[in-house]
């Protein structure tokens, strides 16, 4: 039988475990409801451009642009992953990295150089780990992530805009992003999406045309002109993508990290409702043993 001090110094220990992972749990949750506003609010704005390159369509003008062109050069190809920069989150970090490294090794059997970028502390790590060079680790000189998991469109947009000169130089052919995609609640799914280059513009076909939709009058008038107006919202198109991939990935993260928590907290209570029952049945034969003491030695001296 184990000690009943023993049994009692590691039950308290559990419990201040379990008040740990208890307030972690509370504030994932507060930054899930957090991020998760952010995110459905970028999804309506992709939405919207979507839905202003479909105007530009009817408005009788071919949606062509460089961006949406597939190129024959298979030179340069990168691969960013967006991870985590704290752990305690479950699998997100490790099957995000995992379907990167397999985009990475299709990547590179069709392309001629093929660089990894990555954004996260756990996924430098993580690559590291596997012996594999990063090209691109975006942290500032004192190794801490510049991209929290809360991220800010103004930063998100440096970068796109590097990717943007760089595709337009030719220095890059494609641009690879992997992520965790939120789905639902109870659902987040690791993912490699292609953003460079865009190809079709969802809801947009080849010929210009909104799917589902027949040919009509454009509600709407553009000034100066539908080309103009297409020059801009192509590229903005590229950034909000790449925009909702960090959303995506920080709200998964948050609700991965929340439901890790509240796992490892109901597993607390498990194990300190087991180790108070050892306790108590330890605690109760330490006690009848001294009973037992007491009464041989009373015999001992009435005998």
């Amino acid at each position: 039988m184990a000690n009943a001090r023993a049994l009692d110094k590691r039950r308290k220990s559990i419990r201040n475990i379990k008040k740990i992972t208890r307030t972690m749990e509370l504030i994932a949750t507060a930054r899930f409801k957090k991020a998760m506003d952010r995110a459905s609010a970028a999804t309506d704005y992709t939405q919207r451009i979507t839905s202003l390159v479909a105007d530009l369509a009817e408005a009788g003008l071919e949606v062509s642009h460089p961006l949406l062109e597939s190129r024959d050069s298979n030179e340069a190809c990168t691969v960013l992953t967006i991870s985590a920069n704290r752990g305690l989150c479950g699998g997100y970090n490790g099957n995000v990295i995992r379907a990167a490294i397999g985009r990475r090794e299709e990547m590179q059997q069709d392309f001629a150089s093929v660089k990894t970028e990555v954004v996260g502390k756990r996924g430098n790590s993580g690559f590291r780990f596997r012996g594999i060079e990063v090209d691109e680790s975006f942290v500032d000189d004192e190794g801490v992530s510049v991209i929290e998991d809360d991220p800010e469109f103004a930063t998100i947009d440096k970068i796109a805009d590097r990717y943007l000169r760089e595709f337009a130089s030719g220095e890059l052919d494609r641009l690879d992003v992997a992520y965790t995609r939120f789905i639902s609640s109870s659902r987040q799914e690791a993912v490699v999406e292609t953003l460079l280059p865009l190809g079709e513009l969802e809801g947009v076909n080849s010929e210009g045309e909104e799917s589902g939709y027949s040919e009509s009058v454009s509600l709407y008038e553009f000034l100066p002109d539908a080309r103009s107006i297409l020059d801009e919202v192509v590229p903005t198109s590229f950034k909000v993508k790449l925009f909702k991939c960090f959303l995506d990935a920080a709200v998964s993260e948050h609700i991965s990290r929340m439901v890790a928590m509240k796992n490892a907290t109901e597993n607390a209570n498990e194990m300190i409702k087991d180790l108070s029952r050892t306790y108590n049945r330890a605690r109760q034969s330490q006690i009848t043993g001294e009973i037992m003491e007491v009464i041989g030695g009373v015999e001992a001296l009435e005998g």
